[in-house]
């Protein structure tokens, strides 16, 4: 595991504990990794945290949102939905509402169910992939960047977190989820100015 990926997971993992959140993180299965890769063509990072960290129950919490992880046993199944067709094979291409082979869903929104996925048709010179999600219940996909990378993801979620401590988590009231996506702009901006224009974390 590179030290980039490395130390986006300590931070998740600090920002998690910080916020008094429970979180099991353990080491999945060798064979489901093989698997994994061989299937869906997962960029070598995701790979690498699933190796070291896969999120057996991971939510992370702000007033503006929540990501439900999804742990390794699961994923497969969790691409069911989008991207494999009634007889369990990959599709090839786009399906009528837009969802694309090359998306594969990592994450859910404990709020309101949005897919977050990583694009494998994107994976970079350092094993990486963007980050994205899309609004459920629409008549196209419409993907929106999270993160450029899924390292970068993963920091922005634990500043998000940071941001979240001064925050009653509690409160849904839309004015504190107002006041908390103002206070995290900056934050977000320092980590990834993409994933901060593209306006999903603010």
């Amino acid at each position: 595991m590179d030290s980039d990926l490395s130390e986006s997971i300590s931070a998740l993992k600090e920002s998690l504990k910080n916020l008094g959140l429970e979180a099991h993180f353990g080491a999945a299965d060798p064979k489901t990794l093989a698997t994994l890769k061989e299937r869906f063509g997962l960029p070598r990072r995701y790979l690498d945290f699933l190796a070291e960290s896969n999120p057996v129950n991971v939510e992370t919490v702000t007033p503006a949102e929540r990501v439900q992880f999804v742990a390794a046993a699961d994923l497969v199944g969790e691409q069911a939905e989008h991207c494999l067709g009634p007889d369990g094979q990959l599709i090839t291409k786009p399906t009528r509402r837009g969802w694309r082979p090359s998306w594969f869903v990592i994450a859910r929104s404990g709020l309101l169910g949005d897919p977050y996925f990583v694009d494998t048709s994107q994976i970079d010179t350092e094993g990486d992939s963007p980050v994205y999600t899309a609004m459920s219940g629409t008549e196209v996909w419409q993907p929106k960047l999270c993160a450029s990378s899924f390292a970068t993801f993963l920091r922005v979620l634990a500043v998000t977190m940071e941001v979240a401590e001064d925050f009653d988590l509690d409160d849904f009231d839309p004015d504190n989820e107002r006041v908390f996506r103002e206070a995290v702009r900056s934050r977000v901006r320092e980590v990834d100015a993409a994933a901060q224009k593209a306006g999903h974390w603010t």
